[in-house]
């Protein structure tokens, strides 16, 4: 057995002597390059974390401009109802969000949130900004249903039949 152990730590010693990668004698990713890029389909689904966390922050500003009386107390029982389903929404896409070890969630281009389209930080969020980010996030995720396997496409477009109908139950309300 300890044979065993020092000729498997003698094999990277024995390729950096010799000038090769350890890729040249195995197929697949040099394990010696560190730990492996985030696969397509981790990207997107963290893109969709991230969108879900921008739309879940833009009812929160909502319901707090509600509360302050900016419109009818019915308007504010409904973002808070919606906001209970991107809560949910949020909880199952992060639920399938596995890192490789080695490699925080953070470190991926996909996990820098991007400004929201329709609304800048110091605007209010109106529900016509909201349902307007309802239909953005209802077509991307729709778009991407091609560029994921079943079970996340599934996902994808269960959330995105839910965005739609938020949009519509927001323009129903006749909050502006």
């Amino acid at each position: 057995m300890p044979s065993r152990r020092l000729l498997i730590g003698a094999v990277p010693l024995l390729l950096v002597t010799a000038g090769c990668r350890s890729s040249d004698l195995f197929t697949g990713s040099d394990p010696l390059d560190g730990p492996p890029s985030l696969a397509p389909e981790t990207v997107q689904l963290q893109r969709a974390i991230a969108a879900e966390q921008r739309l879940i922050g833009q009812y929160q500003s909502a319901i707090v401009a509600h509360a302050g009386g900016t419109s009818g107390g019915g308007t504010s029982g409904l973002l808070t109802a919606l906001l209970s389903e991107h809560e949910k929404h949020l909880t199952e896409l992060k639920d399938r969000l596995v890192v490789p070890p080695g490699v925080s969630a953070s470190e991926s281009p996909a996990a820098a949130a991007a400004a929201s389209p329709g609304a800048t930080p110091s605007a209010p969020v109106t529900v016509a900004v909201l349902r307007n980010a309802e239909q953005v996030s209802a077509a991307t995720l729709t778009r991407q249903l091609v560029d994921v396997g079943p079970s996340l496409a599934q996902l994808f477009a269960s959330i995105a039949a839910s965005d739609s109908t938020h949009a519509s139950a927001l323009t129903s309300s006749g909050g502006r």
